[in-house]
């Protein structure tokens, strides 16, 4: 949980205190407005910047005349960009509202002009009554939860408290009284609880449900597009559920699968000898994810005492996700600790006898390495790995590889064919909102040999008949229109209207048909269709649909999903759209000859909204990067724009930011052969000093000096000796003479830009900070130990006021400390940094990111000089498989690991066992 606080310079901080005791805080309650402080804005400094840190500054005033340090507010605490933190904190909402110590109402439709005091009721009772607060549906679990809650007017004004206005607040909210006053859930019914939602509102119909989850004490995975009735059904089977089952989708009554695909399924999964693993084959489309789930609530049904999980693994993010939401329902210790390995609590928890008979779905599991948003091969992890090992553990695979779902299940596989006739036709009808009569049973089948009886077609078709109304005829002669190539020159969207489409493929047929009815309909929810063909198909964010408002691009989205083209994910501010659709969408734009324009529309408002490389922006970039690579990658390599120019410098910014070296190297070399910006342009050089960086990283010494000199030449003779940037690069030319053991010529430079920098930004400033830390590792390689400690020390404890425990800069100064004590033999003071260090950074960047791994490295070397020989084997191991998959087998650090583990193996045992690599 992270928490806010002023210092006594007014600065805004942001203090995450992870497994630490949370200290009393104060929690804000309020309505969301257009222009809210987010936690980027905390991190980077902007916060000042937007209308909401007006609710900054109130909900601190009220917590300092509390005498709360602390205070929590919505918008900035949770990084929303992170999903697994997102999801973890929807959870968690509940709880943090009921611990606080005092809840702050802010009401903005609420006005008193009183300057002090509490205002007479009578002031403002009817608007109060009014409120827009009061008729929400996640206010409901902040005026029940809190033991103290007090409201506020849009002056800030003090109205009352929970106690005061109890009367008040029970005629306003028909909530009893008692639970107004003293909240517990043993004091009223599951139905009573329900119940207290009635009348209120949320933006998404399914969430006037998920709302109640913590006040009904339940987790359930929210399923944005199941509607309110499901999920309804949804929260009520989970509330009476004998055994845990964590199924995001609400069960399709609609869909038919094979009765011998259930027989299979039943048959070989649930085999009381061994974990048996089985896994659905199919081309996109064919219903793999729906046979699944049906296969799922059959099993629910017929076995109550079945746990059932459903896990999204088409990425380390997605299982991330789906694990944490197992840990939580399971109760599993340290599930809400962020320094657990969630999938390996989860995967031997399920591995126990006593843990009971199981079944897990890993949904789109196409490739059994998996990948997080914007890590590359290299940092990819094996499926296998996720797998509990136990005989009453069953494990369902959907996938479109033949080759993954024979290495994941063996022989075990069903292979979706084409769908029977009479399936299929049984499938159309229970889509259409209408019966079809018996003269249009012909029409039927015609129809559905058009869509060649492919699932995904069929739901397509049943929903663009269900939107227009149409008979089966009017719309089999639409779709037959299709393969007329003239455009329509009575449509004002003519140059953007798709008519052509690959008679082969049926989902192009009805999307197109679809596509052309959305242009008409709306062009803004057209045009998004067009950008969204040209970027990355998974997490699309809403943030890169540029419109003229919210609430026109909330039209346009409703557009688009009223033909299920789109799956909507409200909780995450994103769609996904599905593989086959998107392809669909790509060839008919390539056929209209508008392709090209569109991906360079795509890459221009990517270049617009991607972040920079700043701490605060991680999560952001790492989202967003997916869209930027797919978007670059498919922009003709001859277009040189300054929108796809500034995108490609801010890619390889993140990705050297980010620890991925070699693709970040690439993009570099790539940029710097560029000319379209010229050879002393400021960000030509940038780019080259980026590309010295990144053979800095993979110690390429020589290689890197190269090209420092040569930038840093060229840097004084265009912007002179003191600018920023030729100082940076100064400071760079010294950390390769660094690495070459050329100390004085190291120091020469440290010293000039350290001085320099002092001189025009102050001793506190972050550039100066580094060059003082740049300065104290050359001292220490003269063993020059005192200089180099008292610089050490001034910069780590700066940083930490300036920059908080857990900041990238922080953490490396602690780990340059610990590396001074450790020249001295001060093991014990260098392992309370050196542990900090390592848990912070696994947190944060991940196990796989190169900062971590040498803060694994840099932990086993103080545990084996302190002869504690066992764990630090063991970290030594773990450090060394992952720098071998991270960094490769050539690269330095890995060979130093892989030396010092193998001679510590020598050491102990007298032989060396490297079968783990």
């Amino acid at each position: 949980m992270r928490l806010l606080r002023f210092d006594q310079a007014s600065m805004l901080h942001l203090t995450d205190f992870g497994d630490k005791t949370v200290p009393p805080y104060g929690i804000l309650s309020h309505r969301w407005g257009n222009s809210e402080v987010l936690f980027e804005d905390v991190a980077n400094k902007s916060y000042k910047e937007k209308d909401g840190y007006r609710k900054i500054e109130f909900c601190a005033k009220q917590a300092t005349k509390d005498q709360l340090q602390y205070f929590w507010i919505d918008t900035c605490c949770i990084d929303k960009w992170n999903l697994e933190e997102l999801s973890k904190s929807i959870n968690s909402m509940f709880l943090w509202y009921k611990n606080a110590t005092k809840c702050y109402v802010f009401l903005p439709d609420v006005s008193v002009p009183t300057a002090t005091g509490i205002a007479p009721q009578a002031m403002w009772e009817e608007s109060f009554r009014k409120s827009a607060w009061f008729t929400r549906g996640w206010t409901l679990q902040e005026l029940i939860g809190p033991s103290s809650v007090e409201f506020f007017s849009s002056e800030g004004q003090l109205l009352g408290d929970k106690k005061s206005l109890k009367k008040l607040l029970h005629a306003v909210t028909r909530l009893p009284v008692k639970a107004l006053q003293k909240y517990s859930s043993d004091d009223f019914t599951i139905s009573e609880r329900m119940k207290w939602a009635d009348g209120r509102e949320t933006t998404e119909e399914e969430d006037i449900v998920y709302c109640l989850l913590g006040i009904l004490d339940v987790s359930m995975p929210a399923s944005y597009g199941e509607g309110r009735e499901k999920a309804w059904i949804r929260l009520k089977a989970e509330v009476n559920s004998s055994a845990p089952f964590i199924i995001p989708f609400a069960r399709n009554d609609k869909f038919i699968g094979q009765e011998s695909h259930f027989a299979d399924l039943e048959a070989t999964l649930f085999r009381d000898k061994q974990t048996t693993r089985m896994a659905i084959l199919g081309p996109g489309g064919t219903g793999k994810s729906q046979l699944a789930l049906k296969f799922a609530y059959r099993t629910k049904r017929r076995n109550k005492n079945c746990s059932i999980f459903w896990i999204n693994a088409s990425s380390i993010d997605g299982i991330h996700q789906s694990y944490a939401s197992i840990a939580r329902k399971l109760n599993i210790p340290g599930w809400n600790d962020e320094k657990t390995d969630l999938k390996q609590i989860v995967k031997l928890y399920l591995s126990k006898e006593d843990a009971g008979q199981s079944l897990l779905i890993f949904d789109n599991a196409d490739d059994d390495h998996l990948m997080s948003a914007g890590l590359s091969k290299t940092g990819a992890a094996a499926l296998i790995d996720y797998q509990p090992q136990s005989k009453l553990c069953s494990i369902l695979f959907t996938t479109t590889n033949v080759d993954t779902a024979k290495r994941l299940a063996s022989r075990n596989i069903i292979e979706l064919q084409k769908m029977a006739s009479d399936i299929a036709r049984s499938m159309l009808e229970r889509y259409l909102d209408i019966e079809v009569s018996i003269t249009e049973k012909f029409e039927v089948e015609l129809l559905l040999q058009e869509l060649s009886h492919l699932p995904l077609a069929i739901v397509q078709a049943a929903t663009y008949i269900n939107t227009r109304n149409l008979r089966l005829h009017d719309y089999r002669t639409q779709l037959s229109k299709q393969d007329q190539r003239a455009p329509k020159s009575n449509s004002a969207s003519t140059k953007d209207t798709i008519q052509e489409y690959d008679t082969q493929n049926p989902v192009a047929a009805t999307l197109l048909l679809s596509t052309d009815q959305i242009l008409c309909d709306s062009p803004l929810a057209g045009k998004y269709l067009f950008f969204m063909a040209c970027i990355d198909r998974k997490d699309i964010l809403l943030e890169l649909l540029d419109a003229p408002s919210p609430f026109e691009r909330e039209d346009a989205i409703k557009t688009i999903n009223s033909y299920k083209l789109v799956t909507r994910r409200p909780a995450d501010s994103a769609l996904d759209i599905h593989q086959l659709v998107h392809s669909a969408l790509r060839e008919s734009l390539r056929k209209r000859g508008i392709l090209e324009k569109w991906t360079q529309t795509a890459v221009k408002r990517l270049a617009r909204v991607f972040p920079d490389d700043k701490h605060g922006n991680r999560s952001k970039w790492r989202r967003m990067l997916p869209h930027a690579k797919y978007a670059l990658s498919h922009s003709p390599r001859d277009q040189e724009d300054m929108g796809k120019l500034r995108l490609e410098f801010k890619c390889a910014d993140v990705l050297l930011s980010d620890g991925q070296y070699k693709e970040s190297a690439e993009l570099l070399m790539q940029l710097t052969r560029k000319r379209i910006l010229g050879s002393e342009h400021p960000d030509t050089l940038t780019s080259t000093g980026n590309l010295a960086l990144t053979y800095m990283n993979q110690s390429r010494w020589k290689d890197a000096e190269k090209l420092f000199v040569q930038t840093m030449e060229t840097f004084k003779r265009v912007l002179g000796n003191e600018h920023p940037s030729t100082l940076t690069n100064m400071a760079n030319l010294a950390a390769t003479y660094w690495n070459q053991r050329r100390w004085k010529l190291a120091e020469r430079l440290e010293v000039q830009v350290m001085e320099t920098r002092k001189t025009k930004l102050g001793d506190s400033h972050p550039d100066t900070l580094t060059s003082m830390a740049n300065l104290a590792a050359t001292y220490k390689n003269q063993d020059r130990w005192e200089e180099s400690e008292a610089l050490d020390e001034q910069v780590m404890e700066t940083r930490k006021k300036k920059l908080g425990d857990s900041h990238p800069d922080t953490l490396t100064s602690m780990n340059n400390l610990s590396d001074t004590y450790k020249h001295q033999g001060r093991w014990k003071e260098a392992e309370v940094l050196d542990v900090q260090v390592m848990a912070t950074r696994r947190t944060k960047l991940g196990d796989s990111h190169p900062s971590t791994l040498t803060s694994m490295n840099n932990l086993a070397v103080t545990w084996m000089c302190q002869g504690r020989d066992a764990k630090a084997l063991e970290l030594m191991e773990e450090c060394v498989r992952l720098m071998r998959h991270v960094l490769g087998t050539t690269h330095p650090h890995y060979i130093s690991s892989l030396g010092a583990l193998t001679s510590w193996q020598i050491e102990i045992s007298g032989v060396s066992s490297l079968t783990f690599i």
